[in-house]
């Protein structure tokens, strides 16, 4: 069947033809950040909750289980509030860097982010929705493991409200670390690797208190992404802390958060693309 070219067509079918041809072109506007993210957040959490939840108790007894050993070495005073805070710390960076770093590793290794690349969700609500499930999981085992240590080592209670600021904090801080690890790692047993290493530092740099350390280890533990929020959650043990400097490790903690889910997200696009 053949068709009328424009110019035979009647003036009024040529316009509708034009106006139809002009409505259709405009393609559905990109999802919005924030409903995807919410997408993202609850999809992770109802996948990752079976499968955490052991892993999160193995994580809460590790540290429970540093500071009873420190307690034979530590008896009071900043090294017990760095022990504390150190091990409290210790459980994000178990969830936060570790699971995820071998998360998106995997997901990268088995083509997992060729299905996130079909869906129109941007790679910050990728990378932020997953980054803010696994940091949820430690909620409850840093409440434990800072009371735990509180009462082991005989130090107040009436500030671990700061909890609330740092375990957001050091969780975006550290996720994002350990996104960008797994999606920056060629192989996916390269990534479980650097997220084994990861942890361990912030345990070996994290939970030992810095007054022993070496001057080279303690530049490095500068480095550390959490090293921000165990020095404000540790100053929070202190009958009188010194909230000008809790205020400064928090925002010091919050622009290392932002800058390493930048990177995270930098991997995740990077990595979606070849």
């Amino acid at each position: 069947m053949s068709t009328l070219p424009a110019e035979a067509l009647p003036a009024g079918v040529k316009a509708a033809r034009v106006q139809g041809a002009e409505e259709a072109a405009p393609l559905a506007p990109p999802a919005r950040l924030l409903p995807s993210l919410a997408a993202v957040y609850r999809a992770q959490l109802s996948r990752a909750r079976v499968a955490r939840i052991p892993l999160l108790f193995v994580a809460t007894f590790q540290s429970i289980g540093i500071m009873i050993m420190m307690r034979g070495v530590v008896d009071g005073g900043s090294e017990a509030r760095a022990v504390v805070a150190g091990s409290t710390v210790l459980v994000v960076a178990f969830v936060a860097l570790n699971l995820l770093a071998q998360y998106f590793g995997r997901l990268r290794a088995d083509g997992g982010l060729d299905h996130y690349a079909t869906l129109p969700v941007p790679p910050a609500a990728v990378v932020l929705g997953a980054a803010g499930a696994y940091a949820s999981f430690t909620v409850p085992g840093t409440l434990v493991t800072a009371v735990t240590g509180a009462v082991l080592f005989g130090l107040p209670l009436g500030h671990l409200w700061l909890l609330a600021a740092v375990v957001p904090l050091s969780g975006a801080a550290l996720s994002g670390l350990g996104a960008a690890l797994g999606l920056l790692a060629p192989r996916q047993e390269l990534a479980t690797l650097l997220g084994q290493l990861g942890m361990s530092a912030a345990l070996l740099l994290g939970v030992l208190p810095a007054e022993r350390m070496p001057e080279p280890i303690a530049w490095a533990r500068d480095l550390l992404p959490s090293t921000y929020g165990v020095e404000a959650l540790a100053r929070a043990f202190d009958p009188r802390p010194d909230w000008a400097a809790v205020a400064l490790d928090l925002a010091v903690c919050g622009v290392v958060g932002v800058l390493s889910l930048a990177l995270a997200t930098w991997a995740y696009r990077r990595a979606a693309v070849r």
